[in-house]
């Protein structure tokens, strides 16, 4: 479960290849040279990219930099999850998109993918489209229609940051802690009690040096960090149709006055707007 350096193979004459992947149960916390545009559609999610840990609904979006540590985005999800990935030679962005003086915005733009970005609303809609049309076509075909899915990324402003630092390998390469145990632990024992100094024993840490080394990683406490990944949890329940009520319990809070606290905290609506929003929507699709 330690950090991976993927090694990807491309086809001969390819400067790109699109596949979609499914590792589901594989805690796969790897990096590579390549840039990746990946599409994720699934219920809720969770994105680790670099050191931002957050959560997602219904699909998301993203284009990762050179060498920037991610999870893989079905890690843990237990209902349908779908993919396209899409990863670039370094000497296909080296001679063509990088020396090329018309390419400007998008030369920028994979200046930027080393903090991880996230793409939403119409920009996703579009590139997502683009994506499944070249899918299928021939090389020259697929390679322009790259081209304007980076021009369409290059020039929107429904993008995320989702880093605010480097967190490109060099930053990574001391870490000895396997994250991959954290998550299985939290995963495990988020709807009852995880205790920070069991985890904490169980990576060889004393209880100090584990906070100090986790909120160094994912920029949040242990705790905070429990009660957000109860969250997204509580949002699958939800989407399933369970009574705000039993998820609040089936996710391990013990106050639903608490529950709803925190789930307007972090959605900015209670957990009986959200379902209520969501099913209002399926009604009229």
């Amino acid at each position: 479960m330690k950090i991976q350096k993927e090694i990807i193979e491309f086809e001969k004459e390819k400067s790109f290849k699109l596949f979609s992947p499914s590792l589901k149960n594989c805690f796969f916390w790897h990096y590579h040279p390549e840039i990746e545009l990946v599409y994720v559609k699934t219920s809720k999610g969770i994105r680790h990219v670099g050191k931002n840990i957050s959560g997602f609904t219904d699909s998301d979006l993203l284009l990762i930099g050179s060498n920037v540590p991610h999870l893989n985005f079905d890690y843990g999800i237990q209902t349908e999850c779908k993919q396209l990935v899409l990863q670039m030679k370094e000497d296909f962005l080296q001679d063509l998109i990088l020396s090329t003086p018309e390419f400007n915005d998008i030369k920028k733009l994979l200046e930027r993918s080393y903090l991880g970005l996230s793409f939403s609303g119409e920009t996703k809609k579009l590139a997502v489209e683009k994506l499944n049309f070249i899918k299928d076509k021939n090389s020259f075909d697929s390679l322009i229609g790259l081209i304007e899915i980076l021009q369409i990324l290059a020039n929107s402003v429904e993008v995320k940051e989702l880093n605010d630092e480097d967190t490109r390998i060099k930053w990574f390469l001391n870490d000895k802690i396997r994250m991959g145990t954290i998550y299985d632990y939290i995963n495990e024992n988020y709807d009852k009690k995880p205790n920070v100094n069991e985890i904490a024993k169980i990576v060889n840490l004393s209880t100090p040096a584990f906070c100090r080394y986790f909120k160094k990683q994912t920029n949040m406490t242990f705790t905070d960090f429990v009660n957000n990944y109860r969250i997204n949890q509580a949002q699958i329940f939800l989407l399933k149709d369970y009574s705000v009520t039993d998820v609040c319990f089936q996710v391990g809070f013990e106050s639903l006055s608490y529950f709803n606290k925190l789930f307007k905290q972090h959605l900015g609506q209670t957990p009986s707007e959200f379902k209520k929003r969501y099913f209002k929507r399926e009604e009229l699709i």
